[in-house]
């Protein structure tokens, strides 16, 4: 898979070209035109990064999903995301429950998001970009923080360890509200002050000017959106640690390379023309109208728990329906080049699994597609079948499935593996569900998977079960774009009286 290099961030507020004060520096050169923007490193481009996942689906609570990279040479560097992720969970949980407290009625839909972005990756340096996004109910607002690992010195820290003191930190707050005074009366400079948790995001764009980015409603009304400052190389560079000075060492680099390398053969954006169609390499010898099939389908990964499954798999002879995310995809395409490999087909789970049904049409449309284009571009197959996040569906979210031409898949049976990881269990669970026809949801980014796969597997094929993937299951007939697809059973209900069926 190519190198790719990730771009993002909207240049809304730049900071002053001098400096002043303790780190003062002189007259500077101006900044580029975008100067917020960071370019974000390909996961690939780490050797021995894998995707962690926390997952919560409860009834009536809130939906919680949250990733964030492994690093096997940094262990300290995914403690800390760990840290940092569990810390704002809990936060988030205990706000849901005050705001629930004492609400009459149905309490309002509550959804906690992560994702992520490597803002450099070096022989020095490891900088991880965590989003975090929340809503209870009432609009959903996003916050980041930026994670950093000196290889050198071996130690994990937030943003502010790429500063080189208190001085320097209280120079940068004063250089931060000297910029946001640009933005008018809009703008609350005076929220800004020398606190780390204010400077818990901080990374470089490609001339090593350092870029601050600020959370939702920190200095300003929500409709602000995201705002970040740029200090221009030379006034940040007397600010630095020496983590900071090789980070912005990194990004100055990383940019000369890309600078002189050929351009990428492919990209997230280039069109699906030239990849076929997810088909199973092994789908069609089994008449499902005859045999006795189920489909076993797992989400969320790739993930810690999918060369595991996959090694069961294999050694059953079964073949499975993997329902990826994309941002997790491209992190592991050698994951799913296996699953095409060896017979399974891989399909589309959104870019960053947000819940479809508290997005605008358009943000669905860019869910599904960055998420179809990512699977596609790590599996060299484009996925044809999508399954929303939560199995959360609406007239919007098949809408825009049917537009792009995409037969929407939940599930009949639920092994519940989220909240119990004790494999017997879970699978007790998918067999006692098991029936012809069946779809049953299972996840592999955690531990249980394997084991408990090898005990559906042992126990449904004892009982005369086969294992196909999800077109399978409805043979020639095929499936219906925009048609919501919980088992064989639902898709023929759905051509007979052709309508869709929906939660």
């Amino acid at each position: 898979m190519p190198n790719l290099r990730l771009t993002g961030g909207i240049a809304l507020i730049v900071a002053s070209a001098a400096g002043c004060g303790v780190v003062s520096s002189g007259a500077e050169a101006p900044l580029p035109s975008e100067p917020t923007m960071v370019d974000y490193v390909a996961p690939t481009a780490v050797r021995g990064l894998d995707v962690r996942t926390v997952s919560r689906r409860d009834p009536g609570g809130p939906e919680v999903h949250a990733a964030y990279p492994s690093v096997a040479d940094a262990p300290r560097l995914t403690e800390e995301l760990r840290r940092t992720v569990t810390a704002q969970l809990g936060l988030f949980d205990r706000s849901v429950r005050a705001d629930r407290k004492g609400t009459a009625g149905q309490p309002p839909h509550a959804e906690f998001n992560v994702d992520w972005q490597l803002t450099a990756a070096s022989k020095e340096v490891l900088g991880v970009r965590l989003r975090t996004g929340e809503s209870a109910g009432g609009g959903w607002t996003e916050s980041r923080t930026t994670v950093w690992y000196d290889r050198v010195d071996k130690r994990a820290m937030d943003s502010a360890g790429l500063l080189r003191d208190r001085a320097a930190l209280t120079e940068l707050a004063r250089l931060a509200r000297r910029s946001l005074l640009s933005r008018g009366a809009a703008a609350n400079p005076q929220a800004v002050t020398p606190d780390p948790k204010i400077f818990d995001s901080i990374a470089f764009n490609m001339h090593g000017d350092l870029v601050v980015e600020f959370d939702d409603s920190q200095v300003g009304p929500g409709f602000l959106g995201r705002v970040a400052v740029a200090v221009p190389a030379g006034t940040a560079g007397p600010m630095l640690s020496p983590t900071g000075l090789r980070a912005q060492r990194t990004a100055v680099e990383e940019a000369g390379r890309r600078a002189t390398a050929p351009p990428p053969s492919s990209s997230l954006e280039e069109p699906n023309a030239d990849r076929p169609k997810a088909t199973s390499s092994r789908g069609g010898d089994v008449d499902c109208a005859k045999a006795k099939c189920v489909a076993l389908t797992y989400d969320d990964g790739p993930g810690t728990g999918t060369a595991g499954l996959l090694d069961v798999l294999a050694a059953q002879g079964a073949r499975a329906t993997f329902f990826c995310v994309g941002s997790s995809a491209v992190a592991r395409p050698d994951l799913l080049r296996r699953m095409t490999a060896e017979g399974h087909l891989v399909a589309g789970h959104t870019w960053s699994h947000r819940d479809l049904t508290a997005m605008s049409r358009n943000m669905i449309i860019d869910q599904l597609v960055r998420g179809r284009d990512a699977v596609a571009q790590a599996a060299g197959q484009v996925p044809t079948l999508v399954r929303p996040p939560y199995g959360r569906v609406g007239d919007q979210v098949t809408a825009a499935a049917r537009e792009l031409g995409m037969p929407v898949v939940r599930w009949s049976v639920d092994t519940g593996d989220l909240d119990d990881d004790a494999p017997a269990d879970v699978a007790a669970r998918a067999v006692a569900g098991a029936a012809r026809g069946a779809i049953i949801l299972m996840h592999d980014t955690g531990g249980s998977a394997a084991e408990a796969t090898a005990e559906v597997l042992r126990r449904l094929k004892a009982e005369g079960y086969t294992f196909v993937t999800v077109p399978e299951l409805y043979g020639a007939q095929g499936m219906r774009p925009g048609v919501v697809y919980d088992s064989a059973e639902s898709g023929e209900r759905a051509r007979t009286l052709g309508k869709q069926t929906m939660l």
